[in-house]
């Protein structure tokens, strides 16, 4: 628009001259026409702000910087995910130079970063229906976009609720003795090892774990391939979208397409099978239905795709987020004793009590209210997904800033749990401070609102039965203290992977 105004001007200027000043130089003609514009300009704002002066405040945008042509910002993003700081970094050090709403743009798009407790409930809790969840292009391609993830508000509501009965407190309590068992094993295979990497025994239990309630597979030749495949997805997720063959995210599609392909090869053998409900896991349940009602209504079954792209998803997340957090909170333990004598005293208490009994229950996993807060205050303090992206879908207002229709809004979590007006020292480990309750939407480890984790509680049992058998079994201190995040890890990895010196505890 202004430059359609400086070109008017620069013709009614030549124009003016033509009859003023015909002998007046090219430049004297454009400087003219330049003046011209700024004074047309200003008059006009002028009297915008006199006629209009509420709209005026509510045009304002969030401050921040677009960044280059076409890529924007996404050169310095991409820089943060390479770095020892983490992709967070990224958006901190914007949060600092702006304030607490900022926008930028990455990867094409605007993003706006909100940090505070009254914007993410406005987003989060989402009454109105003005936003909806979208991730970065090159998330939503490898998950896929049929996934919960990247569903649409109203695709959301059908996928959930198909989803929801899988993860109901029977289903959970199964999984709690499945989950135990391979713990127990995992573990076992420590007492000879003196120094062992935390995150990568995580990631084997989570992954093994996640297979065999989700597929029932166990076999060691295929589950080291599936997971090769699910370690070349997640190491493409913050890619930049490039198709080569050397790119991570190429290699993170043909990863992608073998898993799509196994599971329809998984799927089709089962529907040829005589007796499928042999099988009585997840991927079972969704497709022949939870109940005789959900077999009768055709509109609310999921298709094949949906069943794919949500298997995916739901390993992704219960094996890469679950993990992450075990090694933090592995970390966070060794590094403050008197937490981890109150937290051992608890677990024995427990270990006691279940010593007649192979494994632990989810009863017993509700008799431990220290160790809860030690998994609470972990998720707060580490954060393992920094933040929660949502689409605008209207223009709207957030922190007195004007959000325009398309953008992308993300809910900083990660700066509202180190608030410190929320939360005293914040940068402390301290389980106590959760004797009390959180304030609402001062907590978003697994989200808020219609989009909240639908394994919040499978994620946190995972978490709390690795910590009484870890703490039952095992003395341990950390090796390397050093909290650099692994570059490329959509979820806040440690880099060093946590690395432990254990000894085994003898019965007395």
């Amino acid at each position: 628009m202004f430059f359609n105004i400086v070109h008017h001007n620069i013709i009614l200027t030549k124009m003016l001259n033509s009859l003023l000043w015909p002998d007046a130089h090219p430049c004297l003609c454009l400087f003219a026409a330049l003046v011209m514009c700024i004074l047309v300009f200003s008059i006009c704002q002028f009297v915008k702000m006199l006629l209009f002066p509420h709209q005026e405040s509510m045009s304002q945008i969030p401050p921040g910087s677009q960044g280059l042509p076409l890529i924007g910002e996404t050169l310095q993003f991409m820089a943060a995910i390479n770095c020892a700081k983490g992709f967070y970094d990224f958006v901190r050090i914007r949060r600092l130079r702006y304030g607490n709403c900022f926008k930028t743009n990455i990867f094409g798009q605007t993003h706006v970063f909100v940090s505070s407790m009254e914007s993410a409930k406005a987003i989060l809790n989402n009454e109105s229906g003005k936003f909806s969840k979208r991730y970065i292009k090159s998330i939503a391609e490898l998950v896929g976009d049929q996934s919960l993830l990247c569903a649409s508000h109203q695709h959301h509501k059908l996928i959930r609720s198909r989803l929801i009965n899988l993860f109901s407190t029977n289903s959970l309590s199964f999984f709690i003795q499945q989950f135990d068992q391979l713990i127990v094993e995992s573990l076992h295979t420590w007492e000879n090892k003196g120094t062992v990497i935390v995150l990568d025994h995580a990631l084997k239990i989570t992954f093994r774990a996640m297979c065999k309630i989700l597929m029932s597979i166990e076999d060691g030749q295929e589950l080291e391939m599936l997971q090769q495949d699910i370690t070349h997805v997640c190491e493409a997720m913050l890619a930049f979208p490039l198709r080569f063959p050397w790119t991570r995210f190429y290699k993170g599609l043909k990863a992608r397409k073998r898993i799509m392909s196994k599971l329809e090869m998984i799927m089709a053998e089962r529907r040829r099978c005589s007796h499928p409900n042999n099988k009585q896991d997840f991927l079972q349940q969704l497709m022949t239905g939870n109940d005789d009602k959900a077999c009768s209504e055709q509109v609310s079954k999921l298709t094949d795709s949906e069943i794919k792209d949500n298997i995916l998803t739901m390993i992704i997340a219960g094996q890469d987020t679950t993990a992450s957090a075990i090694t933090w909170m592995v970390k966070y333990l060794g590094e403050n004793q008197d937490v981890l004598d109150r937290l051992s005293a608890e677990q024995f208490h427990i270990a006691h009590k279940t010593s007649k009994r192979p494994f632990v229950t989810l009863e017993d996993l509700n008799e431990m209210p220290y160790a809860s807060k030690v998994v609470k205050e972990s998720l707060r303090l580490a954060s393992i997904v920094p933040w929660f992206p949502r689409l605008s879908l209207d223009e709207c207002e957030i922190e007195g800033f004007k959000i325009m229709k398309g953008w992308n809004i993300n809910v900083d979590a990660k700066s509202i749990h180190c608030d410190p007006i929320l939360y005293e020292k914040p940068n402390t480990f301290n389980p106590s401070r959760f004797d009390d309750e959180s304030r609402p939407y001062s907590f978003l480890a697994f989200g808020m609102g219609g989009r909240t984790c639908l394994g919040m509680n499978m994620g946190r049992a995972m978490m709390l039965v690795f910590l009484h058998r870890l703490v039952t079994s095992y003395k341990w201190k950390v090796v390397d203290s050093d909290s650099s995040i692994e570059k490329w890890a959509l979820f806040s990895r440690l880099r060093t992977g946590c690395p432990i010196h254990v000894t085994p505890i003898t019965p007395d």
